[in-house]
């Protein structure tokens, strides 16, 4: 049994738990935030039995699509003062995918 953990944009989110409902994918949603742009995600949490795990991951890919921006970095960063305020395109979205070995697992 796998642990699958994912982190996902919080644009996708509701398209990747819908999509884990249409296939009968049992998940826990937390909300989550953090990285660069200190942004809102989700953090799914999804113990499947090991021929479960490529369709799982197939099911979170499908639905967790990169897209383009541009942002204004946060203060702080270790940028030059020539740059300060200047907005950079960065690529955000898709879906960060952990998957672990479950050496035990009970639902109650």
């Amino acid at each position: 049994m796998k642990l699958i953990t994912a982190i996902v944009q919080d644009k996708d989110a509701s398209a990747v738990a819908n999509a884990l409902v249409e296939n009968n994918i049992r998940a826990t949603r937390l909300a989550s935030a953090g990285g660069f742009l200190r942004s809102g995600n989700s953090t799914f949490l999804i113990a499947v039995n090991d021929d479960k795990v490529d369709q799982t991951i197939d099911v979170i890919k499908e639905h967790s699509k990169t897209r383009k921006q541009f942002v204004t970095p946060p203060i702080g960063l270790d940028m030059s003062l020539d740059t300060v305020g200047e907005p950079i395109e960065v690529e955000i979205g898709g879906a960060t995918v952990i998957v672990q070995e479950i050496e035990d697992f009970q639902h109650f």
